[in-house]
């Protein structure tokens, strides 16, 4: 079975998990995965991650997050640029999420950015997860 998009896998992934409470996800890994884990922990959504060895390409384990009593930190999860229908946002364009209580992935020229640091570095890009 071949995955036509493994940005909203590792989404769905991520949103499961932290619905049923679970404190780790494995993801198979890529670059890209690797780079939005990072994005996610420097906002503080996810505790950490790891890159297992495993099969062919490796496995992502990402340990998730939770508030002092149980509460989810990743509330909403969601796809923005698709496969079928890609998105690109200039500079000027890269918003804040909800007054900036959420985030955007970006995927921009200098790496995985999330949209304050993209705006930092006046770099606009493919803005790949939204998450609150």
């Amino acid at each position: 079975m071949t995955m036509t998009d493994p940005i909203a896998d590792l989404a769905t992934r991520i949103r499961n998990s932290a619905r049923v409470g679970k404190q780790t996800v494995a993801i198979p890994h890529s670059r890209l995965k690797a780079g939005i884990c990072e994005v996610l922990k420097r906002e503080g959504y996810i505790e950490d991650f790891t890159v297992e060895p495993g099969n062919v390409q490796g496995v992502l384990k990402i340990k998730l997050k939770y508030g002092p009593d149980g509460e989810r930190v990743i509330q909403k999860i969601q796809r923005v640029s698709k496969p079928g229908r890609r998105i690109y946002l200039g500079v000027k364009e890269v918003n804040p999420v909800l007054r900036g209580m959420g985030i955007t992935v970006l995927s921009t020229t200098h790496g995985v950015l999330s949209d304050r640091e993209a705006r930092q570095n006046h770099v606009g890009g493919e803005p790949l997860l939204e998450i609150y």
